[in-house]
């Protein structure tokens, strides 16, 4: 049986990480921001700024006058979404963390949904878009098979079921952010570093469906090429950690 935490939430924090996303980081703020007043769910967003060389910065800080909950954030250190995100996440002070991207790819009708899962009491909450209720809209198709083969391979590895291991869109309480540490993957391998070792280390979890779009405007950051040996070193570090550590990093309680 699931162990659920007690301990009730007070504020979600959105962390954003955006590098040149000056075309779509507006409307995805104000479309968070809109769906989380409506839901009355007190909230704050922080954009992390990973470098941009547009006007990323700049619209960010227009935005700010209108809507107060918006905290924009650079990263200046090493750049790298991992990196960005993990920035978003030392700065953020709410309770529970949902992680998104700045290209509207991701439905903010989700959050809210996250939000409440988490009040439930699981220390973390995944969505999946490949399971009744979810969906994909406009998804490249060597993509879709990349993601198919990856998740399924994970799935092997780590004797699980859920099958969406790979998309960044995911929620957290921050207790269990704080279990996971420390943060190794400086890129988008941060993706699977989290939700690997939220299984491994004995956090309880739950997974809605949940829906995505493939961008409108921009161009995507992720570089398959490039980061299929990062996957795999965070995979295989995850993997070590659950069948050699004898249990010197799970959660206390858990079994």
């Amino acid at each position: 049986m699931t162990n659920l935490a007690r301990e009730p939430l007070e504020r979600l924090s959105v962390v954003i990480p955006a590098r040149d996303e000056q075309s779509s980081v507006a409307s995805t703020v104000e479309h968070l921001h809109l769906e989380l007043s409506l839901h009355r769910i007190p909230h704050e967003i922080l954009v992390v700024d990973d470098g941009s060389r547009d006007g990323t910065w700049e619209v960010l800080h227009g935005l700010k006058e209108s809507i107060p909950e918006l905290h924009p954030v650079r990263n200046e250190g090493r750049h790298g979404f991992g990196r960005a995100v993990v920035r978003g996440i030392d700065a953020a002070r709410g309770d529970a963390v949902v992680i998104m991207m700045a290209d509207e790819s991701d439905d903010c009708r989700d959050v809210v949904r996250y939000w409440k899962k988490l009040k439930e009491g699981y220390d973390a909450v995944f969505g999946s878009r490949f399971m009744a209720g979810g969906g994909v809209i406009d998804y490249p198709q060597p993509k879709y098979a990349m993601n198919r083969l990856f998740n399924g391979l994970l799935r092997a590895l780590f004797g699980f079921s859920y099958n969406d291991t790979t998309n960044a869109f995911k929620a957290y309480r921050r207790t269990t952010l704080d279990g996971l540490r420390p943060f190794l993957s400086p890129h988008f391998n941060l993706t699977v570093e989290l939700p690997l070792k939220t299984i491994v280390r004995g956090y309880s979890w739950t997974v809605i469906p949940i829906t995505w779009r493939n961008r409108r405007v921009g161009v995507a950051k992720l570089k398959i090429r490039e980061m299929g040996a990062r996957y795999l070193f965070i995979v295989m570090y995850v993997w070590l950690e659950k069948y050699f550590s004898r249990g010197d990093y799970r959660k206390e309680g858990s079994s």
